[in-house]
């Protein structure tokens, strides 16, 4: 791919969605409820080939034992271990509601434990869920198993038990390694740390490991970073994720304790951006789209290139685009043409389990226009082409005529080398595909409709 400059960064720096789904989960209203999520669920019960078609499962461990500030995740912060035992029946609570409505045995092709940190659970409360599981679900043989590492929680004899529970997949959650940064975001370990379990989990044989890094946080400069990039290189991880940090005081609390005038100022994200694109291709990973990296031989890269990859609420995704079960508090689920997401609060989600209802708290039903731009959305996210016909086909309108104001945009886009059109459809450049967030913002109804942007976080 062609080297990015600051200038092209610069001039794309807009606010946006991330396009985890259509419509976004801000577009969520409480009007669903948990009776409309319940009819999603018996509706894919007497679907057609129901048990055939695989799910996703994704389970959200709110807790950590340590604050970092930068986080805008759901966590509950407590050196209490105690609470992950209650957490864990309330679970199994949640999980035995869905299989009284869509009984046992779905196949399951892909589960990710996220938080929080998963970690906080013990090796054999992290036993007790998986069990819990396999109980209730059939997962797959070759299916994609994955969990979120905090470092300073695992050690050698912790990977060897995950990997015998059946995680196939780490995501270490590393940001920087330089020492200064880590204070300033309160969360200190040492790359020595990560390194080594790196190297054991390649020893025990895990599938793929993945490193997130962060850029835009306080103490940071283009010098700093280009040193933790180097160890990244080092290191190299199958699989990395370069998030942009946001900085929204008055939406997420802890964040309010990071100093303002310590964050690196627009050109030295910029410059950080630029130089952490360039570092990656350079050592040969592949670009996987917006802010996701592979090395060749990753299966995310592999199935990038033969136009196999999908994208859920978890990012981007070699399984097929399957109904996503959300497990926990404040997880969301996609059934069908239904989005749902659950209390975000453990009061509210204790208290509708104790009441035997699923804790669903909001959502939404898509309507058709939703569903046909969803679609368009994601070929542009996943594939980086949309065939006119291939939409037209499936969803029975006449594209130029349909999105006649979005093909207008488009050529503005084209205009800036971001997309490539001609009779048949259009496709993202090899530049566009770092900008692919703005492509796809083209064809966000809602988002045209939207005056305020500011509450989506900025595409560098």
């Amino acid at each position: 791919m062609t080297p990015l400059s600051p200038d092209l960064l610069r001039r794309f720096d807009v606010p946006g969605p991330r396009y985890t789904s259509y419509p976004t989960a801000d577009r969520f209203v409480e009007a669903f409820s948990a009776d409309d999520y319940g009819q999603a669920l018996a509706q894919r019960k007497s679907g057609p080939a129901a048990l055939a078609q695989p799910l996703s499962l994704y389970i959200h461990i709110p807790f950590c034992e340590s604050l970092c500030y930068y986080c805008g995740c759901n966590k509950i912060i407590t050196k209490h271990h105690d609470r992950a035992a209650e957490y864990l029946r309330y679970l199994t609570r949640e999980v035995d509601l869905h299989t009284a409505q869509l009984g046992l045995g779905h196949a399951v092709t892909q589960l990710h434990l996220g938080g929080g940190t998963p970690t906080f659970l013990s090796d054999e409360e992290l036993r007790e869920l998986m069990a819990m599981l396999r109980r209730s679900f059939e997962l797959a043989p070759g299916g994609e198993y994955s969990i979120e590492i905090d470092p300073r929680t695992v050690s050698e004899k912790r990977l060897i038990n995950l990997a015998e529970l059946g995680f196939n997949r780490l995501s270490f959650g590393v940001q920087d390694f330089d020492p200064d940064v880590q204070k300033a975001v309160h969360r200190i370990q040492p790359a020595e740390q990560v390194f080594a379990l790196v190297e054991q989990a390649r020893a025990i044989g895990f599938d793929s490991v993945n490193v997130d890094l962060i850029y835009g946080l306080p103490k940071q400069s283009p010098e700093s970073f280009a040193r933790t990039l180097a160890q990244v290189k080092e290191l190299r991880p199958d699989r990395i994720a370069l998030y942009a940090y946001a900085h929204l005081p008055e939406r997420f609390k802890p964040q309010r304790r990071i100093v303002a005038s310590e964050l690196p100022g627009a050109p030295s994200k910029v410059a950080m951006l630029s130089e952490s694109l360039n570092s990656f291709l350079e050592a040969g990973y592949v670009y996987v789209g917006m802010d996701h990296f592979a090395l060749p031989n990753d299966s995310l890269a592999v199935a990038k290139r033969q136009g196999r990859l999908h994208r859920n609420f978890q990012g981007y995704s070699t399984q097929p685009d399957c109904d996503l079960i959300g497990l926990g508090v404040s997880s969301i689920g996609r059934v069908g043409a239904c989005y749902s997401q659950n209390a975000k609060t453990l009061a509210e989600y204790y208290d509708l389990l104790d009441h035997g209802q699923l804790p669903v708290v909001r959502g939404l039903a898509l309507s058709r226009d939703d569903l046909a731009r969803r679609a368009v959305i994601m070929a542009i996210m996943c594939q980086g082409q949309v065939l006119f016909e291939s939409i037209e086909l499936a969803w029975l309108l006449d594209f130029r005529e349909y999105f006649a104001s979005e093909l207008e945009a488009l050529r503005d886009l084209a205009g800036k080398g971001l997309v490539e059109m001609d009779e048949s459809g259009f496709q993202v450049t090899p530049v566009g595909w770092y900008f692919v967030r703005a492509v796809a913002m083209v064809f966000d109804r809602y988002l045209q409709a939207d005056r305020n942007r500011t509450k989506f976080s900025r595409i560098i």
